[in-house]
């Protein structure tokens, strides 16, 4: 069967089509196409609490777009789900409701535990070890994810209003940064996770740029090589020399800078980095409802 998701994130909106076969017990998901759409809603919400005229007209088309795509490939269930930004503007009901009246598309805005349990549907930890404890990392745009879970069962989650984007705008406060290390400092305490899984754009492409695939391990120090290295190239450099998109190279230091940060503090000096995300999970979930296991 053919799904359909949409995670609207405070840096990109991104639609993702997936075919899921399931054999017994076996899952198989195989991805048709995924788009990328760099429409930053954090620069607009986080700075002025509102989005603009601007993005509402984008997401607009973002939407007529998806609904014609879902319709060509003929997709049997989607889900729509909108994160950070989202939650906190002050016309996001407005544009939700503009949204569906236009295009007929709804949108669901999620919490940030809803978040990190979506992206933990994608059943990451099943390539590592089953009875394993470990510490989940996802960075996005206005919210870091924190959770700890043990015997592939979350058992402690916080999100944090840390992201690339309030980042690059200086709207991080220092309490907010240490009401992080101290729930950081605490959780390690208590569970001892042996390995951190990371997720999020940027922690995929870091990992791509160090050279590394097929799940090999992300060491705290070559992710502190690679950030060191793009901290000496501008943000023009990094998009033309280095190849990275507009809306990737102003946030990926400020990416690494989070992910090095809960490392240091966790004490943890490797990252398994699964390359999925909010809309995988949002594909695993539907697909479970349609096979009756939820």
């Amino acid at each position: 069967m053919r799904y359909a998701a949409v995670d609207i994130g405070s840096n990109a909106v991104r639609l993702l089509f997936c075919d899921v076969d399931v054999y017994q017990n076996h899952k198989e998901v195989k991805k048709i196409s995924l788009i990328r759409l760099p429409i930053r809603l954090g620069q607009d919400v986080f700075t002025k609490k509102k989005i603009s005229t601007k993005n509402i007209s984008s997401l607009v088309k973002a939407m007529e777009t998806f609904k014609n795509l879902s319709a060509i490939y003929e997709v049997v269930n989607s889900r729509v789900c909108a994160t950070s930004a989202f939650r906190e503007a002050k016309n996001g009901k407005e544009v939700i409701e503009k949204i569906k009246k236009k295009t007929g598309v709804a949108i669901e805005i999620i919490d940030g535990d809803t978040e990190a349990k979506l992206i933990l549907e994608t059943h990451i930890s099943d390539k590592l070890n089953p009875k394993g404890t470990f510490l989940y990392i996802d960075v996005g745009g206005g919210s870091t994810e924190l959770s700890v879970f043990s015997e592939g069962k979350q058992i402690q989650s916080k999100s944090f209003k840390i992201g690339t984007i309030r980042l690059k705008n200086d709207l991080v406060t220092d309490s907010t940064w240490k009401e992080m290390v101290v729930w950081i400092i605490k959780t390690i305490k208590k569970h001892q996770p042996e390995l951190a899984i990371g997720t999020g754009g940027n922690i995929n492409k870091l990992y791509k740029m160090c050279g590394l695939k097929d799940y090999n391990l992300f060491e705290y120090n070559q992710l502190e090589q690679m950030n060191n290295f793009l901290m000496q190239h501008t943000i023009e450099e990094r998009i033309l020399k280095l190849g990275l998109k507009p809306d990737r190279a102003d946030v990926i230091t400020h990416a690494a800078k989070i992910y090095l940060t809960i490392l240091e503090t966790a004490k943890i000096d490797k990252m398994f980095i699964p390359k999925l995300g909010l809309a995988d999970g949002i594909i695993y979930k539907l697909s479970e409802k349609m096979n009756g296991k939820v």
